[in-house]
This record gives structure tokens, sequence and C-alpha cells, in this order.
């Protein structure tokens, strides 16, 4: 049991300190003794938990994804006035963890890295995240009529993707001020006009 937890514990390092250097570096930049020795184990220790760099990133993506759906679902639910202020909330909680979060950073940036081939699961999942509140804010007469969930996903996943892209150049892309922006310019052409 002993055995299990440290094995545990490692494995949560190796993850923290690839999505640390994953955001910073790059998926080609990243180097793996750069990795284990941020996280403090041995190049062997890092090798027994994951094979290769490939799927250390995908460790960080998965760990990324997880993290991303429980502070979407949660937002989604605890927002006040319905499915619209749902996604407001989600999308502002995302874009915090996106700069506060490493892991959740670094599972974005590796999803659009064109250096690594990936699926963009966390781009994927983003999307269909997002589509699905807007089927449901559709079903519940939140989404004007003229409005089509898929094209309003694809509009807010596209802004929401490359503010989190800006933002890791210029940290201002990603605050309040633009979210405000954006949902200013969003929110009147979602909502049903009464």
């Amino acid at each position: 049991m002993v055995k299990q937890a440290r094995a545990a514990v490692t494995r949560q390092a190796l993850i923290s300190a690839a999505a640390e250097v994953f955001g910073a570096d790059g998926y080609a930049m990243a180097t793996l003794p750069v990795i284990s020795g941020r996280a403090g184990v041995s190049s062997g220790a890092l090798h027994f938990h994951f094979p290769n760099k490939d799927a250390l990133a995908a460790a960080v993506e998965d760990a990324a994804a997880e993290s991303a759906l429980a502070l979407t679902e949660e937002s989604a639910l605890t927002a006040e006035g319905g499915r619209l202020p749902g996604l407001v909330a989600a999308v502002g909680r995302l874009m915090d963890a996106v700069t506060d979060d490493p892991v959740v950073r670094a599972g974005f940036r590796l999803g659009g890295d064109p250096s690594r081939k990936s699926e963009a699961k966390l781009h994927d999942w983003w999307y269909e995240w997002v589509r699905d509140a807007l089927v449901q804010a559709r079903a519940d007469g939140e989404l004007a009529e003229d409005v089509s969930a898929e094209d309003a996903a694809v509009v807010i996943v596209a802004a929401t993707l490359g503010l989190e892209t800006l933002g890791a150049v210029d940290r201002y892309w990603r605050s309040a001020e633009r979210l405000v922006q954006l949902w200013s310019f969003a929110l009147p052409r979602l909502s049903p006009a009464e």
C-alpha cells in the first residue's frame, strides 16, 4: 500500500512538472531530463510511469480535461439564471484556470501545438461542452430562435481558444475586461429578444 501511494505521488509530481515545462517551452522543446529534474525524480522513475514524452503529454492533457470538466460543470450548476449565465460563468472559470493552473494551461497548449501529432482532445471536449450547453439553452427557451447552437458554439469556442492563445503572450487577453467585451457582444445575439 505504501508503494502504491508513493507511486501515485511520483506520477502526480511528474504530471505537474511536465505541465510546467510543456506550458513554458512547448512540446518540441520540452525534454524528459528537465521534466524529471523539475519533479525531483530519477529518469528511471519517469520511464516507469511514462514510456515516452508523448505518453506524458497525453497524461497532462487528460489531467487538464478532468480539471476543466469539473470546474465548468460546477460553474454551470451553480450559476443563477439559466444555461446562458452558466456558460458565461464556465468560460470565466476556464479562463481563470488557464491563467492560474499550469496543468489546464498546458493541456490547452498541447492540444494546439503543431509540433505534436495530437488529437486536440481538450479542444474537442470544450467544443462539445459549449455546444451541449447551447443545445440545452435552446431546449429551455434561452437561445434566440434564429441562432444555431452549432454556429454559436463555433464562435464561442474560437473566441475562448483565441483568448487563451493570445493570453500566452499577454495575460490581458485572459482578463475579466476581455471576457466582458466578448459577452457584451455575444449575449445580445444569443438571448431571445424579450
